[in-house]
C-alpha cells in the first residue's frame, strides 16, 4: 500500500513474527502503523469462550488496524501471524506527519477504510438471515465482486472452510456442508479440496 522505502525514510523498522505470534491485542494502545512486508496476518476478535471472528486476512503490501491511528482509541481486534511474517512498523507520530506531506496516501487509506466499513454493513445485513447457505453464497459473491480472497483468473477462493466459518460466525461443519451442497447443486466447483466460483 505505502512504498516500503518511504516508510523506512520516515523511521519505519522491520519486525519478524513467528507463526502464531501476536502482533497486538484487542484493547491495547496503538503506537504504530503496521504494514505486512512478507507472510500473512489475521485480524480477529476472540469471544470469551475462545471462538475467533475473522475480520480480515492481511497480505503483503496491506496495512491493518488503522482506526486507532486516527481516533486515538485502542485496538478493536487482535492480530496474529498465520505464517512466519515480517511487518514494517512506523511510530504513530511519524505516520501522521507523513500523511500531512503525502495527502494522496491519506486518501487511499480513507478509501480502504470505507471499503472495510461497507463490508461490515453488508455482513450485518446478511447475518440476520437464519439460512447458512444464503449467507455463504452472499459472502462469496461479495468477495468475488470486490476482488477479495478470490482469484480474478480462475475464481479460486483463497479462504479455508474454517476461515469462511470465522468470517461468517457459522460453525465449520455447517460451512463444509453448505459448500458440498452448493457443489452438488452446480453453484460452485470443488476440485482437489479447493473451491472455485463460477463467472
Amino acid at each position: 500500500m505505502i512504498d516500503e522505502k518511504l516508510l523506512i525514510s520516515w523511521g519505519g523498522t522491520y519486525r519478524t513474527l513467528e507463526k502464531n505470534e501476536i502482533l497486538f491485542s484487542e484493547g491495547t494502545e496503538c503506537l504504530f502503523y503496521y504494514q505486512v512486508a512478507d507472510g500473512q496476518l489475521k485480524w480477529v476478535n476472540i469471544s470469551d469462550d475462545g471462538k475467533e471472528y475473522l475480520q480480515r486476512l492481511i497480505n503483503p503490501g496491506e496495512s491493518l488496524e488503522e482506526m486507532p491511528l486516527f481516533d486515538d482509541g485502542p485496538f478493536a481486534a487482535s492480530s496474529f501471524a498465520m505464517v512466519k511474517s515480517t511487518v514494517i512498523r512506523l511510530p504513530k507520530a511519524s505516520f501522521l506527519a507523513m500523511l500531512r506531506e503525502h495527502p494522496d496516501i491519506h486518501f487511499e487509506i480513507s478509501r480502504r477504510l470505507s471499503q472495510h466499513l461497507r463490508f461490515k454493513f453488508f455482513m450485518l445485513k446478511e447475518v440476520t438471515s437464519n439460512e447458512p447457505e444464503k449467507l455463504v453464497v452472499a459472502v462469496l459473491n461479495y468477495l468475488k465482486e470486490t476482488q477479495q480472497y478470490v482469484s480474478l483468473e480462475d475464481h479460486l477462493v483463497h479462504l479455508t472452510r474454517q476461515q469462511i466459518a470465522d468470517l461468517t460466525g457459522l460453525r465449520v461443519e455447517t460451512v463444509i456442508r453448505v459448500i458440498r451442497n452448493l457443489h452438488l447443486e452446480g453453484k460452485l466447483k470443488i476440485e482437489n479440496r479447493k473451491v472455485f466460483l463460477f463467472e
